[in-house]
This record gives structure tokens, sequence and C-alpha cells, in this order.
């Protein structure tokens, strides 16, 4: 039985999927998925304009972002919150373009405070109509959740965007997405020569390490954290291919350290020759709750890091559908009857299959996942991931996001990678 609240839409788009678009689990909520469509309709009538003469008025990229940021504040607002209570956001776009005119519409609504953000370019987002899908976790306002902004002198904030490079609420420090940047450029002293065609390391390790040691561990310093508190991290890099260099560093520098990961393909940057970004969530010196990495009999290389608990919250590692023998699940079954493509259904339910057995570790079930984040190689292949939804949970509200990676995931014919936050009180 789900222990979360939601705000959600029976037919999703008049389709028959129930979509949760906002869940509550105790002192959290997580705004899941919101783009500028009306979840019910999935019309875009006042963002597209008038018929005759669609650019008139705002730009259509502003309005987009206007769309999004009224509704998630009155989501916040009938779970008793506001912006100033957000911790962290999350932003995928298919255009650079969209990334300023969402910024000049997120300046309007947060005020002084933006919270840490992650914004990387995706090939496209779940309504192909749409620049702009955004996510956000925040908490219900309450004395033991107060936050405090933290300005780490290593760490700039990034001009433009202006958010707090992190956050410490409760027990947790939430630390923005990072680059290998100083204020508005790549950092100089990693810049590669280009005259040269090797010597040293090639560019995404040299970011990688640049990212983990100057600017996030300074961020959990200044957190009251450090390495061995870690929970969770997301890495993302220009292609697939560039995941081993990226986590091979990382293994390098931190992997003494267990922490949920989650690495993917994207298809830009906030700086022209960014190759690397990477948010953190960890756990503060002395807190209450305490990290637990839970033992799961998944197998191995379904995933590339460990599953965390840290209290009512337990965080997985991006996973992937692999079996125990290393193949991709339902290459073979699709092969042989092409006129069934049904191969990412089959693929969702052995991810369901293997995020049930994490739910069980952590004494909860899939009925309590907060957030699915769905990375696709193609996203139009969503229905097959809802219909393994369905299939475990019925109609309950799927909380979801779905967006497209540019090019193939880490597996060849694997279609989706699968970010799961689950709630476990």
């Amino acid at each position: 039985m789900s222990k979360l609240q939601y705000l959600s839409v029976d037919n999703l788009a008049g389709s028959s999927v129930p979509f949760a678009y906002a869940a509550k689990a105790g002192p959290w909520i997580f705004l899941n998925g919101h783009e500028a469509y009306d979840f019910s309709s999935g019309d875009t009538p006042e963002v597209d304009g008038p018929d005759g003469f669609p650019s008139f008025g705002e730009p259509r990229l502003k309005r987009e972002a206007e769309y999004i940021l009224t509704r998630m504040k009155q989501c916040l607002k009938e779970f008793g919150s506001d912006f100033s209570h957000s911790l962290r956001v999350d932003q995928y776009y298919p255009i650079f373009e969209a990334v300023r005119a969402y910024h000049l519409a997120r300046h309007g609504a947060f005020g002084n405070y933006i919270p840490p953000s992650t914004s990387v370019l995706m090939k496209r987002l779940f309504n192909p109509k749409c620049s702009i899908s955004m996510s956000m976790i925040a908490t219900v306002p309450h004395k033991d959740y107060e936050i405090k902004r933290l300005f780490p002198k290593d760490v700039p904030v990034p001009v433009g965007s202006y958010f707090v490079p992190a956050v410490t609420c409760n027990d947790f420090v939430f630390v923005a997405g990072q680059m290998a940047s100083d204020d508005d450029a790549l950092e100089p002293s990693i810049r590669m020569n280009p005259l040269r065609n090797w010597g040293g390391p090639n560019a995404i390790r040299k970011q990688t390490e640049f990212v983990i040691k100057k600017r996030l561990e300074p961020a959990l310093i200044a957190g009251d954290s450090s390495w061995e508190n870690i929970i969770k991290a997301q890495i993302y890099v220009p292609t697939a291919e560039d995941i081993p260099d990226a986590l091979d560093v990382w293994h390098t520098l931190v992997g003494n350290h267990p922490c949920a990961i989650t690495a993917l393909p994207t298809h830009g940057f906030g700086f022209v020759d960014g190759l690397v970004e990477i948010n953190l969530i960890a756990l503060r010196h002395g807190s209450s709750r305490k990290k637990e990495v839970l033992k799961i009999s998944n197998p191995k290389m379904s995933s590339y890091g460990q599953c965390i608990r840290a209290g009512e919250l337990v965080f997985p590692s991006g996973i992937m559908p692999i079996d125990l023998n290393g193949n991709v699940v339902g290459i073979k079954n699709h092969t042989n009857l092409d006129s069934m493509n049904y191969s990412s259904q089959v693929q969702a339910m052995a991810v369901l299959d293997f995020a049930e057995e994490i739910c069980k570790a952590a004494g909860t079930n899939l009925s309590n996942v907060a957030r699915a984040q769905y990375f696709m190689s193609d996203v139009t292949e969503f229905s097959g991931v809802q219909l393994a939804w369905m299939s475990r949970l019925g109609k309950q509200p799927h909380p979801f996001v779905s967006v497209q990676v540019p090019g193939s995931l880490s597996a060849p014919g694997a279609n989706l990678t699968a970010d799961f936050w689950i709630y476990a009180p």
C-alpha cells in the first residue's frame, strides 16, 4: 500500500495513463516531469498563442517556462509549501534557447533564492512540442527542515543561472550540478592543447577529476560532510562511450565510499567545452539518519553503483535491463518475433523486478516510488514502460519523468535506464 500523497490525473493527455505530477513523502515533496501542456487534455493553448498570430505577446519559450512555474507553485501550495522551500531542481531541454528563456522566468518566480540546479540538453522531451522539462524536490515548512544556503569560496555561482551551489536541510546536503568551469568559462588549467593528439589524460578524465576535487569536495566540506557520507550522484557526459572514463576517475578518487550512481549521455552543457556535469546528495556528519548500503541480489551489471538507504529515503543507482549473463533483456525475443515489438515492456518489467528487490530490502514496495526517471533511447517507446508499470501497480498514478538521450545508452540495445527515488518510512 502506498504511503505517498499524490496530485495526479487519471488519464494523461486523454490516454489510460494515470500520472502523478506531484508526490508527497513525509516531509519531502517531489514534483515530477513538468512540461508545458495540460496534463488532462494534452493541449498547449496558453503556450501556443493565437492561431493567426502565434508569436504575439511574450516569446513562446518564456510562456512555456511561466506555464510550468505557475503550475509548480500551485502544486507546492496544495502541499503547504512554496519555492522558498525547494531543495533541488532538475531541467532537461532539447535546445539551448530554452535555457535562456527558462532562466528569465525562473528569476521572476523564485526571487532571490534559486536552489541547487542541474540543467543539461537531451535529444527530446516526453511531449515533442515542449522545450523544457522540470522536476523538483522540496520540503514542507518546519523548524527542523530549515534550509541553509552555502556559498563555498571555491565553488562559483554560475553567471546567468545564479543558483545556490549547495544547501543543507536537516540531515542532508544537496549539491548542484558542477562543471569544470570558473565563473563563465572552462577553467583554464584543464584546457587541452589543440595541437597535441595525446599526452596526459583525455578531456573527460581531466574534467571529471577537476569537478570531484575542486567543486564537489569543497561543497561537501561547506555542508559539514565528506565523501564517506555521499548517497547519490548523477553523472552526465556527452556519449555513452564517455561513461567508462568518467567512472574510472570517479572510482579512483571516490570508490572507497559506496554511492548510488546514475551515469548518462547528454546532448549539451552550459559551456561549449564542458564535458562532465555531476550533482550530489549526501548526509551531514553526525546526522540522525545513517547511511546504509542495502544488500540486493540484482545482476552486477544492471547498475554502476550501490543502493543506499538514508533514513526514510532510498537511493538506488540507475537501473539498466541487464540479466545475470550480462545480456540486455528482451532483444532475442524482439528479433525472433518483430511483429510484437515489445522490447521496452520486457525491459521495463525486468527493471521493475530489480526495483522490487531493492524495495524489499528496504522494507517497502514499488507503490512507494516517489519519482521514476526514465532515460530512454527512444521516448516513443514509453508505452511499453507504462504497460510494465500497470502490470505491477494497476491504476496507481505513475510519478514519472521521461526524456530521450542522444544516441544510445550504455548497453547496446537497451531502451531505458531507470532512476528511482523511493520512500521507505
